[in-house]
């Protein structure tokens, strides 16, 4: 039943299809935005807080690394789905 009740109100999401290279773009506007953060700009820390130290900035860079896999592996799946039927 909840299965069912899911997918029907996923289906009216079809009504975003239009939108979707905008939807595309932010997401790749925002992930460009934090690599810029992580990587191009020199971390801007007190002396003795957390952000400091360098576990924290690997912390951070491995996330990032890890949800931006995710969302490419999300962005690629509706050219990806048809190639499975």
């Amino acid at each position: 039943m909840t299965l069912g009740i899911g997918g029907a109100w996923i289906a009216n999401l079809t009504a975003l299809e239009p939108l979707r290279p905008w939807f595309i773009a932010s997401t790749l506007l925002f992930v460009g935005l934090a690599f810029r953060r992580l990587y191009l700009q020199p971390q801007v820390c007190e002396p003795g807080a957390a952000s400091a130290l360098p576990i924290v900035l690997k912390r951070q860079q491995m996330i990032f690394w890890i949800v931006a896999l995710a969302l490419l592996a999300l962005l690629s799946v509706p050219w990806l789905a048809p190639q499975s039927l």
